[in-house]
């Protein structure tokens, strides 16, 4: 056996491998840490059409907060992202065991339900844009049907655009969902399905009883992924409302693109992005914890 002493030292083990992975390691440093420290640093200043450094303390963030657009923004945001994480794991999940039954022509619906997610933010936003539009959408076909009193025009309506809108995400990324489900459903030991039919056990409790808490990994993935979708929700926005009608559809990253770009004042961009990256944080801090926090009392 090789004594202590002549054990490489832990630093040069792979070596190869780690010098490979310093381009990638300075990208994270300097583009992802070193922008993000930036972005938050300047958003302390009162920087307009360029970066300037002139410190102004939490005037730009209690600008933000007495903006009216912006508290629209956030209240579409909580009410897009509830939505949107209840019914896309309702329904993926529902799609995904259905199809965990070995249904006919499986491979066929699970294309279907897929397809959907090839397609980018802003071509799903103007299909469903078509879609919804009371002229020659759903309700023009309804009511040419006969039912004159039909309406169903939710993408010009202050109350109900942010429904249209969600009505879209469902579209595009619940098949994304179900196949993440179906994955972690095929993983379930056909033994276990065998022994609660012997039991007795209903098909309904097997799922919410045994099997679902078996699928707690592929659900903390499922939920970290929905969640940063939730928050740098965009494309879908500008391409089915343009934020409109008014400022009624409104969310956080259109408000970022508006006053870095088109309004001209980075230093309020600055801060909306700020409290954009805050959000992610409420929700990956506790995933860490769950998954490697706990993972290592153990």
């Amino acid at each position: 056996m090789r004594s202590q002493s002549e054990r490489p030292n832990p630093l040069f083990r792979n070596l190869n491998a780690k010098i490979a992975s310093i381009p990638m390691v300075l990208t994270a440093l300097v583009v992802f840490v070193g922008g993000t420290a930036w972005t938050v640093l300047y958003s302390f200043t009162n920087s307009k059409l360029l970066p300037r450094w002139k410190f102004v303390g939490l005037d730009q963030y209690e600008r933000l907060w007495s903006t009216p657009r912006w508290l629209v923004s956030i209240e579409n945001l909580f009410i897009y992202g509830v939505l949107s994480l209840v019914f896309s794991f309702v329904i993926g999940f529902l799609l995904a065991a259905m199809l965990d039954r070995k249904i006919r022509f499986e491979d066929t619906f699970r294309t279907i339900f897929l397809y959907p997610f090839a397609l980018s933010f802003i071509v799903t936003g103007l299909v469903w844009q078509w879609l919804l539009n009371p002229d020659f959408g759903v309700q023009h076909v309804v009511r040419s049907l006969g039912w004159e009193s039909f309406t169903f025009n939710p993408l010009y309506d202050r109350q109900l655009v942010i429904y249209g809108i969600l009505i879209a995400a469902l579209w595009q990324g619940t098949g994304l969902i179900m196949c993440l489900m179906l994955a972690g459903l095929r993983s379930i030991d056909e033994d276990i399905w065998k022994a609660a039919r012997v039991d007795g056990i209903p098909v309904w409790k097997t799922y919410l009883f045994i099997v679902i808490p078996m699928l707690r990994p592929v659900f903390v993935t499922t939920l970290v992924i929905i969640a940063s979708a939730i928050v740098k929700v965009y494309d879908l926005v500008v391409a089915q409302t343009g934020g409109g009608p008014g400022h009624a559809s409104e969310v956080p990253a259109k408000y970022v693109y508006d006053y870095m770009f088109l309004g001209q004042n980075l230093g309020q961009g600055f801060a909306a992005s700020t409290m954009m990256l805050l959000s992610v944080v409420i929700v990956i801090v506790p995933w860490a914890y769950l998954e490697f926090g706990q993972r290592g009392r153990r």
